[in-house]
């Protein structure tokens, strides 16, 4: 009985000083007034909803006639003027969706969505409808950026957001033409940050979001609560073709760099740093001594590079680039691609068990040695097969690493001998058993006449060899 008291008089204690216990702690309260429940992103819709567009285009396609139409017996049952009526390109109708980015007239929307178009026709939230050109178009990145003339009259557009600040559980707005409807407005969260290895463009590094995004909404906004764009819908993971809550976001920062480069009339240039990297798997972390796996670990550095220069060695772990993580290959490229040519990044990595920083000055990828671009001829295996040297510009144009040099076939004809067993990518390293180390040295191998050619190819690592007569 007498610890009962005493446990009252504690509780009666802490109310009166103003300290609840849990148990007595106060009831929720029901809402009082309207504006206690409501919660709208109306306002937000209305003041970001303009700036986005509906991107619709044409590309004519021309079609292949049966053989048998050539036929002498058919062409005279039906006659020349049904033939001449036969059509001989279809249309083939797109839509997506873009953002305008710029007052005078500078919107950007995803590659895929504008690729081979004749006509693109851009249609706005009050009606109108503007012809539009393609300014800049990069397929690494799947991002376009088109032109529309609106006069003096400017377009009302969207401010970017910094990707980087974005976090896992933000409140996101995703806006597009889905299923080509009128302007849809749909809500999630960003799901994940630096997601990476979807495969679904070179960068491969992306926004996740659980916001309803369906096919026309490629090239739509991703908005944050302050109604700036924080990444392009790009594309989503599906088996059937809808939206099951995963989509795909390229991140503004990216954005940012193309409509920089457009603005510029230039060419979006990945900055080179001059490093082939691996991510550290856990078995690698032990064997380095790290307490987890993180980053990646430098596995080539190439003479004369910016990392070169400064420094950083084979072995050495890369942990941060500005002060972004950097774990695997994707970040990495990610990283680079929003920094400017000759611009001075912070890498700090962990070398034999300690951190250390350095000052790096990137550079635009040199092409050396020169491309020395050939179209090979004469009664050969490779005829018709355009080759060229492989160099840090090369593989940028490319979107492949640097690492290695050598001769890289950089386009196959179709019907060409060589299809059979080439493709854009390969790399040709050894005719009839001499190593081939340059565009000069195959010109000059392919201009004998074997009996026999063995050519070998290294494609994905492995080298095959491939025997013909000659």
């Amino acid at each position: 009985m007498q610890r009962t008291f005493r446990r009252a008089a504690l509780a009666a204690l802490l109310i009166a000083v103003g300290i609840a216990t849990p148990a007595l702690a106060r009831e929720p309260e029901v809402p009082s007034g309207r504006e206690q429940i409501q919660l709208s992103f109306a306002p937000l819709v209305k003041r970001a909803s303009p700036a986005v567009v509906n991107i619709y285009t044409k590309t004519r396609i021309r079609t292949q006639r049966p053989s048998f139409l050539d036929d002498p017996v058919f062409r005279r049952f039906f006659g020349d003027d049904y033939m001449r009526a036969l059509p001989r390109e279809r249309v083939q109708n797109a839509l997506g969706s873009g953002v305008v980015l710029r007052a005078h007239g500078l919107i950007v929307t995803n590659a895929h969505v504008v690729r081979n178009a004749d006509e693109i026709q851009v249609v706005f939230s009050d009606k109108r409808e503007l012809p539009a050109k393609v300014v800049l178009q990069d397929d690494r990145y799947d991002l376009a950026v088109l032109r529309v003339d609106v006069g003096d009259e400017p377009l009302p557009y969207l401010e970017l957001r910094d990707s980087d600040t974005a976090e896992v559980g933000d409140l996101v707005l995703a806006i597009g033409n889905p299923f080509g409807l009128q302007q849809t407005v749909t809500s999630g969260i960003i799901s994940a940050v630096a997601r990476s290895g979807s495969g679904v463009t070179e960068s491969g590094f992306f926004l996740q979001t659980d916001a309803a995004i369906n096919p026309g909404n490629s090239g739509g906004a991703l908005l944050t609560l302050d109604g700036k764009l924080v990444g392009i819908n790009t594309a989503i993971y599906s088996s059937s073709g809808g939206s099951v809550g995963i989509g795909f976001a390229t991140p503004s920062n990216i954005v940012a760099r193309i409509i920089e480069v457009a603005e510029k009339g230039t060419r979006l240039t990945r900055p080179w740093f001059g490093i082939g990297v691996q991510r550290v798997t856990p078995d690698l972390a032990q064997s380095l001594g790290m307490a987890r796996p993180q980053g990646v670990i430098i596995r080539a550095v190439a003479a004369d590079s910016p990392a070169a220069r400064a420094g950083l060695k084979v072995g050495d772990v890369l942990l941060t680039i500005n002060g972004q993580p950097v774990d695997d290959e994707a970040a990495l490229r990610f990283r680079l691609s929003t920094q400017p040519v000759d611009a001075t990044i912070r890498v700090r990595t962990i070398r034999k068990g300690q951190e250390e920083t350095y000052v790096v000055k990137i550079a635009a990828p040199p092409e050396v040695p020169p491309r020395d671009r050939t179209q090979l001829t004469g009664r050969q295996p490779l005829t018709g097969v355009t080759v060229m040297n492989m160099s840090p510009a090369v593989a940028d144009e490319l979107a492949i690493e640097a690492g290695q040099g050598g001769v890289i076939v950089a386009e196959v004809p179709q019907g060409a001998f060589a299809a059979q067993f080439l493709k854009v990518g390969d790399y040709i390293v050894g005719i009839n058993g001499r190593e081939i180390d340059s565009v000069s040295t195959l010109r000059t191998m392919v201009s004998s006449q074997p009996d026999r050619w063995s050519v070998s190819v290294r494609r994905d690592g492995e080298v095959r060899t491939f025997n013909f007569r000659g």
